[in-house]
């Protein structure tokens, strides 16, 4: 089983930068994207073969989400159930026989850290919201987590360290959750590979230079971990300052 997650700030923009090409090249079962930026009507995507599920935000061209799935759900919901997070389109759940897969686009911190309280509020909520889920049926998490958790996960880490999405309370955020029962598919095979990032800043060359930050995830419950082939990250893939990262599982049976 393939799944895919890239955040595509502007769904409209990145439909002119080859989106539909990459989308029917990666074959994959389940394809989700964060930042749509866009709301009902304002774009049409074929995608034959798939079912999809879009949460808007209440903002018009603002975060949004969306899941494009071959396999049909048993039940699709949106946000996680708490009306102060929940006007930001930033979760689509999907529950399947053997597992769940949690869309997800967390809150930016934002410049001089404006939004930080939020975001903690929002990290706590999420990771209950997971951790409810978890005691269901296995949890797969996937999209743009704003955070790098450790140093080997941005390219300059010392001068970026207490700046949006390396503070260490979002860093705290990210090992409490992984600490909760969830692992880091990425991590988890290829614990010291340094230069793997998957967002770069449109300034400064820094995807030429390779610049970047590792802040778009594949997360699994612990006990999926035996069923994991490999975690990807597609960084020579173009079209938004993100690139699209990739999980291959072995089937999962149901529980």
């Amino acid at each position: 089983m393939k799944l895919v997650s890239w955040n595509v700030n502007g769904l409209r923009a990145c439909l002119n930068k080859g989106f539909p090409d990459f989308f029917a090249g990666a074959d994959a079962d389940i394809f989700s994207i964060q930042e749509t930026k866009m709301q009902l009507g304002q774009a049409e995507l074929d995608t034959p073969g798939y079912e999809q599920y879009w949460n808007y935000a209440e903002r018009k061209g603002y975060s949004g989400t969306a899941v494009f799935t071959r396999i049909l759900p048993l039940t699709v919901s949106y946000g996680i159930g708490r009306t102060e997070h929940d006007s930001e389109g930033r979760v689509i759940t999907l529950e399947f026989p053997s597992f769940f897969l949690v869309n997800v686009y967390t809150p930016n911190a934002q410049r001089e850290l404006t939004r930080l309280a939020y975001r903690m509020e929002w990290e706590d909520a999420f990771r209950e919201y997971l951790f409810g889920l978890d005691q269901k049926k296995p949890v797969i998490v996937c999209g743009d987590l704003n955070v790098a958790h450790n140093e080997i996960d941005l390219k300059n880490y010392k001068t970026n360290v207490g700046n949006a999405g390396f503070t260490n309370e979002e860093r705290s955020k990210m090992t409490a959750l992984l600490a909760s029962g969830f692992t880091d598919s990425f991590r988890w095979l290829y614990p010291d590979k340094s230069g793997a990032y998957t967002w770069w800043s449109y300034m400064f060359h820094a995807r030429e230079n390779n610049a970047g930050w590792r802040i778009d995830y594949f997360l699994t419950s612990d006990r999926l971990r035996e069923w994991i082939i490999d975690s990807v990250i597609h960084s020579d893939v173009m079209g938004s300052d993100h690139c699209p990262v990739s999980l291959e599982l072995r089937p999962l049976q149901s529980s």
